[in-house]
């Protein structure tokens, strides 16, 4: 694709406009989906807070806690290390904060708490949503140790991945009604793949943990992006689980809070710390809610990230000479990155991007409304 095509700069659109376009947008989006629900917000019931409550109080709680914590990161000496092989473009980023996951993420959990209570299910997936930004912490925390740009190893994070994910799975196995193992379809269709929906619930766990984390490489790319798709998240369990729509929305706004600090230029970004999370709370959320097939759908971007990075690796593996080189399928994975190298500006990247999420959001929820 040509950037021609999407050309913000001629537009004069810049970081903070895109920014606030979408929190408009989607705030805008969660009204309606509680005017057409029967909640509107004059006359919401104090127990029914709706969609778009909860995004806005997470929202400013998130923008807010960023000022505080912004000054706090950077005595700490969270600079980002920018690897030296990526976009040249990025080096400038070097020294940007990052851990940002630490403020955003425990915001929204309290408003969920908060407006939904301490549900099991709600406890549950803030559960597990800490656990991963804590795993996402340590691999922050060691590429600030080792001041290079490598963490944990790739086994230990991928084994901590696992096991929280077995963990999860095994604890909603014993408490939770049969029904989450049936799968929502389009056109009231539904999917029970019995015993088969645990390795399927856990192996989603960790693909959409680390499909977020590769998402998450342009300043408001994962944060937007997210916000978009947790807000969709949150429509389609609305009818079947207000608890963990609630859940989602919070995040949602918290998303929103986080990006007037990450949009272009950032002042922050969310590291592993934030992008595991994230990841989690979507698979989490989709599995309590039998919302698989939406959750598919409304997250496809964040796969198709990681699709990209397979297949590069892939390519270039089948590729190989006798000198040990292989060609490459794209100029640079994720894929958000072949875009960058082709001319595109980040802004570009990103616009285009969140409209792909949001026509994917829309397209989940017309199949299963």
């Amino acid at each position: 694709m040509d950037a021609r095509f999407f050309s913000t700069k001629q537009a004069g659109l810049s970081g903070a406009g895109l920014s606030s376009i979408l929190a408009v947008a989607l705030i805008a989006a969660a009204v309606c989906l509680d005017w057409v629900a029967g909640r509107s917000l004059a006359l919401l019931p104090s127990l029914s807070p709706g969609i778009a409550m909860p995004m806005i109080t997470a929202a400013s709680i998130s923008a807010i806690l960023g000022i505080v914590a912004l000054p706090l990161l950077r005595a700490l000496k969270t600079g980002q290390f920018v690897r030296p092989d990526g976009p040249q473009a990025h080096l400038i980023k070097a020294g940007t904060p990052t851990m940002g996951g630490i403020f955003f993420i425990p915001a929204a959990i309290a408003v969920a708490l908060l407006w939904a209570g301490p549900t099991p299910n709600v406890l549950a997936v803030s559960a597990l949503t800490l656990a991963y930004a804590g795993i996402g912490w340590l691999d922050d925390w060691q590429v600030l140790r080792r001041r290079s740009n490598r963490g944990i190893s790739p086994k230990l994070k991928l084994g901590l991945q696992i096991g929280l994910a077995i963990a999860f799975c095994s604890w909603a196995l014993l408490t939770q009604p049969i029904s989450i193992t049936t799968i929502a379809l389009p056109l009231g269709l539904t999917l029970t793949p019995g015993l088969l929906f645990w390795p399927l619930a856990g192996f989603v766990l960790v693909a959409e943990s680390n499909a977020t984390n590769l998402t998450d490489g342009v300043d408001g790319l994962m944060a937007g992006t997210g916000a978009i798709a947790l807000l969709g998240l949150a429509a389609i369990v609305a009818p079947v689980n207000p608890d963990l729509m609630i859940f989602c929305a919070a995040l949602s706004g918290a998303c929103l809070g986080f990006l007037v600090h990450n949009r272009n230029p950032a002042k922050v970004f969310m590291g592993d710390t934030g992008s595991l999370a994230l990841g989690g709370a979507l698979a989490a959320v989709g599995i309590l809610s039998g919302s698989l097939f939406g959750l598919l759908i409304v997250t496809l971007l964040f796969f198709a990230e990681t699709l990209s990075v397979i297949l590069q690796v892939g390519y270039y593996k089948a590729t190989k000479g006798p000198d040990g080189v292989g060609k490459r399928l794209f100029k640079m994975a994720p894929i958000h990155h072949h875009f960058e190298l082709s001319g595109w500006t980040e802004i570009q990247v990103v616009s285009v991007f969140y409209l792909i999420s949001a026509v994917l959001v829309t397209a989940a929820f017309g199949l299963l409304a």
